[in-house]
């Protein structure tokens, strides 16, 4: 069997939203090899949207990048995969397995998924057109029979997917739930391509089971790698890991975000940058107080500001310097 990925490799998911150019260093500091581009609407690069076009840049320091596609019109998958050409990826992965909504309307994502010959359809225009290999991304269109979805992966693999990644959990599930494994492992042991895991990883234990039980060499990771990017560290050093203490939170927060500054320049970076900073600090401790003044950072010296009391850790209660730059909210815990 040729793979696309080698033996164990962990691949950052395309996350609609995040993975772009910073967020992707931000990863590969700390073992990412395998990444993806955020998830792009045909449409949109179609019609050569400006917004769009960005998230196609590759840094030069990127030895392995994905794009992935998504979208329900055949003109504008064939004219989207026409753009792409021009570009520099490693593979192109086409999204059958999107369930948010806005995706969903567009007849697109999981939607498309939940009817394979169209799915399989839309996939050959890709393959056909493509300059790069082509995979796609699925979910599970059943938790208690495997058919539709082998039914998927077989049309799927008959239209020229060379590896394809299986989310196991159905649409209407999204994110959460259990990850039905059983039907990972049966998709594997019925094509003849390679099949990557995905679903729920979060931690060494929860990558361990997924590896496990769907019998896949391979990991996909999404969620699990928000606001924290020691994750793929933790996933290869075993009992030699050890979690981020505040300085390293602080330091990594620094240094991408002020890397978004840079990409993105201060404006439109400081709001962008908002949701990764929270998802920085996310279950570890940090008091409410401080997580709402994140709405109101607006410059390269607010957010330099809010950082430096992060250095010390939650230590069981709100850590901030005397003098913080909003003074008129309080920072206070609450009673």
């Amino acid at each position: 069997m040729n793979t696309i990925y080698p033996a164990g490799s962990i691949i950052l998911a395309p996350l609609s939203g995040y993975t772009d150019l910073p967020y992707r260093r931000s990863a590969r500091r700390f073992g990412c090899s395998y990444a993806f581009t955020e998830m792009i609407d045909a449409c949109s690069l179609s019609y050569r949207n400006s917004k769009t076009n960005k998230m196609l840049d590759r840094g030069d320091d990127e030895t392995w990048l994905g794009v992935q596609l998504v979208g329900g019109k055949a003109d504008k998958i064939a004219d989207a995969v026409e753009v792409l050409n021009d570009h520099d990826f490693d593979i192109l992965d086409f999204n059958l397995g999107c369930p948010v909504a806005k995706v969903a309307k567009k007849n697109a994502g999981a939607a498309l998924g939940a009817t394979p010959d169209d799915a399989a359809r839309v996939f050959s225009i890709v393959t056909a057109r493509s300059r790069f290999p082509v995979t796609a991304k699925i979910r599970i269109l059943d938790e208690d029979n495997p058919e539709p979805t082998l039914y998927l992966a077989r049309l799927l693999e008959k239209a020229g997917a060379k590896a394809i990644t299986v989310h196991g959990r159905i649409r209407s599930a999204f994110y959460s739930g259990p990850v039905h494994t059983t039907i990972i492992q049966a998709i594997r042991e019925t094509v003849g391509i390679q099949v990557i895991a995905n679903g729920g990883v979060m931690t060494a234990e929860s990558y361990k089971s997924l590896k496990k039980e769907s019998g896949c060499d391979c990991v996909m990771v999404a969620r699990g790698a928000m606001g924290n990017p020691w994750l793929f560290r933790e996933l290869t050093a075993g009992q030699d890991y050890l979690p981020p203490c505040g300085l390293d939170l602080a330091g990594e927060m620094r240094r991408h975000t002020l890397e978004m500054i840079e990409y993105y320049g201060e404006t439109l970076a400081m709001k962008i940058s908002r949701k990764v900073i929270l998802d920085y600090l996310h279950g570890r401790g940090y008091h409410r107080a401080m997580k709402n003044n994140v709405s109101f950072l607006k410059n390269r010296e607010d957010l330099l500001a809010f950082i430096q009391p992060l250095e010390d850790g939650p230590a069981g209660k709100l850590v901030v310097p005397d003098e913080f730059p909003f003074p008129e909210r309080s920072m206070r815990p609450n009673p």
